[in-house]
């Protein structure tokens, strides 16, 4: 007898998430939901073994599996805050709902129901992996932060969208002056591109750490300074 290609791979375990390996199929989101109620992502850190940090969750996922997370802009990419285990960057160690002072390791269930509620209402059928099946603005003031190596200055860029791909991938989607034909500037619209397509991008920021690179807060650019060094290696 056979055995089936999932039953092999819950054999398997993933030695970046530690879990059951999923294919890359599997994986791919294919739904998103914003997050309104301000949930948030807690992590920590092997700097600060004694305390819990808090990251406001911009959205949540599902899967083609079925799975449904949390997803937080980090470092470069919009990805699922159960994903996150780097020691020094940070761990993930939960769900907050600070609005009941609860702590929670699974989404909450009218987001998944949402989630798969949806999916199933919008069955797109895609021609090819670049095809933009759902865009959601960015609603916690995200930037994105280039590197300019010419002039050893960082510039920063405001977020407008998030847009999810047939293959899964999301991508953050910033303005472009050049072609901008009316305001204000909308998901969706033709002026945006990805800031993933740039070479000099480096990571995503929410509006409270931009804020502070901007004001050119000492700690905030030794941090930035560093981040940016590790990157160009």
């Amino acid at each position: 007898m056979k055995t089936s290609d999932t039953a092999h791979n819950s054999n398997v375990i993933d030695l970046f998430t530690r879990k059951p390996y999923v294919s890359r199929d599997e994986a791919r989101f294919i739904r998103l939901s914003l997050e309104l109620d301000g949930i948030e992502m807690l992590y920590s850190n092997e700097s600060n073994n004694d305390r819990l940090f808090s990251l406001k969750i911009l959205a949540w996922g599902l899967r083609a599996n079925g799975e449904v997370t949390g997803l937080v802009p980090w470092l470069n990419a919009l990805i699922p805050c159960n994903e996150i285990h780097d020691p020094i960057h940070g761990r993930w160690e939960g769900y907050y709902d600070p609005g009941v002072d609860e702590i929670f390791f699974d989404a909450p269930m009218h987001k998944v129901i949402e989630l798969e509620t949806a999916a199933e209402y919008f069955d797109y059928i895609c021609e090819s992996p670049d095809e933009v099946i759902q865009e959601l603005p960015d609603t916690l003031g995200t930037h994105a932060v280039f590197s300019d190596k010419e002039h050893k200055t960082l510039i920063l860029q405001e977020i407008i969208s998030w847009r999810l791909h047939n293959d899964g991938s999301i991508l953050g989607m910033l303005i472009d002056p050049s072609k901008v034909e009316s305001t204000p500037v909308l998901p969706g619209d033709e002026c945006l591109y990805p800031a993933q397509s740039k070479n000099n991008f480096r990571y995503f920021f929410q509006h409270h750490i931009a804020n502070k690179i901007k004001s050119e807060d000492p700690d905030a650019l030794a941090a930035m300074s560093l981040l940016v060094e590790e990157s160009s290696r």
